[in-house]
């Protein structure tokens, strides 16, 4: 099975930490937030990943190597940057097993979520699951709108309300038909250049621990708690 995680960032809002390293390198307790994700995904019965990368590519190559936790490490390399979407494209044309269903992770995501549990809430004549994690505050993020039977129905926009809701967890499990909704020009965003046209894509609601280390003070929290992601 075959998954891709997206590493090709700039990491602007971490400053001087990811000057000289990229993000997913960065150290949560015993291990690197990508050495969390392998695990993560080695349990869940992934074989081959594929590293979005693009800044700082030769420094996560050579630390990285070929093969990590016994999963093997391709690397798609952009020579321009592509956009959440157009790094998920160029990945795909590395993928191993490609009538497989694909995990697709933000480089900057953790969670304590079970990946084995998403796999088998996959419909495979759907396009996909996207993960709902829960926040306690949910004013800083658009939500997730879906129905009873957990179909997505709409991304809503930032409302500002301080109350819970389930937001998009940066962690997503396509099927090959999603590769239909990819637009030609290379560089787009997933979020809003593929998310709007997809009529198919289940919620996988989350209520356990999950958080975007992407700036300071959750990075902070993620390192004081590592443990929780064991």
């Amino acid at each position: 099975m075959n998954a891709i995680i997206i590493c090709g960032g700039l990491s602007t809002r971490l400053g001087d930490m990811t000057k000289d390293i990229p993000k997913v390198l960065l150290e949560i307790g015993p291990k690197t937030v990508l050495d969390w994700q392998i695990n993560q995904l080695g349990k869940a019965g992934v074989t081959d990943v594929v590293l979005a990368a693009g800044h700082l590519a030769h420094v996560l190559r050579d630390a990285v190597g070929d093969t990590r936790q016994g999963l093997s490490i391709q690397y798609a390399i952009e020579d321009k940057k592509l956009g959440t979407g157009g790094a998920i494209k160029h990945a795909f044309r590395y993928l191993e097993h490609v009538d497989d269903p694909v995990f697709v992770l933000n480089g900057d995501v953790l969670s304590s979520c079970d990946f084995s549990q998403m796999i088998r809430s996959l419909r495979l004549n759907s396009q996909g699951i996207i993960m709902g994690a829960r926040v306690d505050d949910a004013s800083h993020y658009g939500t997730l709108d879906y129905d009873d039977e957990r179909r997505l129905r709409a991304f809503q926009e930032k409302k500002g309300n301080a109350t819970h809701g389930y937001v998009n967890g940066g962690v997503y499990l396509f099927t090959k038909q999603v590769q239909s909704f990819f637009p030609r020009e290379e560089a787009f965003s997933v979020e809003y250049d593929v998310f709007p046209a997809l009529t198919d894509l289940d919620v996988y609601p989350w209520d356990g621990i999950w958080i975007d280390v992407g700036v300071p003070d959750r990075l902070s929290w993620a390192r004081e708690h590592w443990n929780l992601f064991v």
